[in-house]
């Protein structure tokens, strides 16, 4: 194919959006505006095109912007980025999770922007027992919502804004760790699929799992973006939460799964 005849393809819709496929790819993270001056195309047709990516699970669409599967996946991203990403989903799953818990409740949170926004969405309850290790919590949760309020140690990573480390607590240097207990752990993972749900860190995926071996019941979090997907660390098989909330209906054969696992699927109304 001559140079003229690559470049015709290349303005017909189909390549152009191949072209922005690879470029998100190679790019890592990217705005809409710089689409639009890279591809000199209107910014209407870049959100046009990264809306149909979206949906052909090509790329990622995040507010204002895209990123790529690998950048999701194989690494984990400043705490910042993340959460301007998928944030209508996000806040439409806090909504979900926060119909389950009652006033008075303890609850295990982990770390992530979901877990964040559950937080934020507790607003209204009051008189919980909350431990976490989502050192953003503390700031973000109102002291009238609590009634105690604690933050698991260990190793603090400051990408994440979270620890990693055993799920105990020791009131004092002398004093033996406590075993504890909660009525529920909400948990956000980073992807589900039918061998259960995973994460990109072994030592986040260990605490997970230790969340929800210490619950009455679990609540696991997960945006439509990380339904079908598997990543590095496995935290539990599906049968090892009561519930998965997300934001759109699981695929069949991911549907499927999970009701063999007896794990109920929250999902918006509508959705």
């Amino acid at each position: 194919m001559t140079s003229q005849e690559l470049q015709r393809v290349r303005q017909l819709p189909a390549g152009r959006k191949a072209d922005l496929a690879a470029y998100v790819d190679e790019v890592g993270r990217v705005t809409v505006a710089d689409l639009a001056a890279h591809f000199n195309v209107s910014i209407d047709t870049i959100r046009r095109d990264l809306d149909q990516l979206d949906r052909e699970n090509v790329l990622i669409r995040t507010h204002g912007g895209a990123v790529s599967i690998a950048e999701r996946a194989g690494r984990d991203r400043e705490i910042d980025v993340r959460l301007s990403m998928q944030t209508a989903e996000k806040e439409a799953i806090a909504q979900l999770a926060v119909d389950l818990v009652a006033d008075g409740s303890v609850l295990m949170i982990n770390a992530g922007t979901t877990s964040l926004a559950v937080t934020r969405a507790l607003r209204n309850h009051r008189n919980l027992t909350i431990a976490t290790n989502n050192l953003r919590i503390p700031a973000e949760i109102s002291s009238t919502v609590f009634r105690d309020l604690y933050m698991f140690g260990g190793a603090v990573r400051t990408l994440t804004q979270a620890t990693t480390g055993p799920v105990t607590l020791g009131m004092s240097g002398s004093t033996p760790e406590m075993d504890i207990r909660c009525d529920m752990a909400l948990i956000a993972v980073g992807a589900v699929d039918a061998s259960g749900y995973s994460t990109s860190n072994l030592g986040d995926a260990a605490m997970m799992a230790e969340m929800i071996s210490r619950a009455e019941r679990t609540a696991i979090l997960a945006d439509s973006t990380k339904l079908d997907r598997r990543l590095f660390a496995q935290v539990v098989p599906l049968e090892g939460a009561d519930y998965l909330i997300t934001d759109r209906a699981p695929s069949t054969e991911l549907a499927a799964a999970l009701d063999a696992a007896g794990v109920t699927v929250l999902v918006p109304e509508g959705e």
